[in-house]
């Protein structure tokens, strides 16, 4: 067993969120490496052969550029807040045709007392969501056992965020999973405490949790003619 991420991850993050600048960044860039990058670079590495039991087509590549880590600095084109960073880390074990179109993929999230792993898709394209809605309409016990299987539940929630107000046009209303077709994003989440991201037994919690969300990605996967 191996730990990865400590406080000094946590502390980092959280001053970075406070002093969230070029100048601080750079100065302090040695602190990144060492408590947050590396430590995620080598997990990612260690997730690979356990990913690989649950799919051939999903990656969890730790090289520094185009691997799975995202990058600490945030795209501030199109927002008001121009803060340079990102006051948390991420990684996307992600499938290998997820370059060229939609594809659900696995996500490990790093910030203190909000730290979760997930999986799914978030903001599909509209075809894409137009796809998943009727693959599920058309399939709904396989929906059932994938999303809403009550040993999953008590484990899994799955993201009600974004939800639209009315049934999608050309969809019945008594559907029995009708509230699903109304969501925007199809992501499942779990919580992980603290004490478990910097905890020995981090990376077979996660393992757990990816052949856990596997079926829901598998889903996913087949309502966009995906290989899992």
């Amino acid at each position: 067993m191996s730990r990865y991420f400590s406080d000094a991850s946590f502390d980092f993050l959280q001053q970075l969120g406070r002093h969230n600048s070029r100048e601080w960044f750079q100065a302090h860039k040695d602190r990144y490496e060492e408590h947050v990058r590396e430590p995620f670079r080598r997990l990612l590495a260690d997730l690979q052969p356990a990913l690989a039991e649950v799919s051939l087509h999903y990656r969890s590549v730790p090289k520094g550029v185009a691997g799975s880590l995202f990058r600490i600095h945030r795209d501030t084109r199109f927002s008001k807040d121009k803060s340079p960073y990102k006051s948390w880390q991420g990684a996307r074990l992600f499938h290998e045709r997820s370059k060229n179109l939609d594809a659900p993929g696995f996500y490990i999230h790093l910030q203190r007392g909000r730290c979760f792993v997930g999986a799914g898709l978030w903001h599909p394209s509209p075809d894409s969501l137009r796809r998943i809605r009727h693959f599920i309409l058309d399939n709904p016990d396989g929906w059932g056992r994938a999303a809403h299987a009550p040993a999953f539940e008590r484990s899994y929630r799955l993201d009600d965020s974004e939800m639209l107000v009315r049934m999608p046009r050309g969809f019945p209303p008594e559907f029995e999973h009708a509230e699903d077709l109304r969501r925007r994003n199809f992501v499942v989440s779990r919580a992980i405490t603290d004490a478990t991201m910097t905890g020995p037994r981090l990376r077979q919690r996660l393992e757990t949790d990816i052949k856990a969300m596997a079926p829901f990605v598998d889903y996913l996967c087949a309502s966009l003619d995906l290989e899992f």
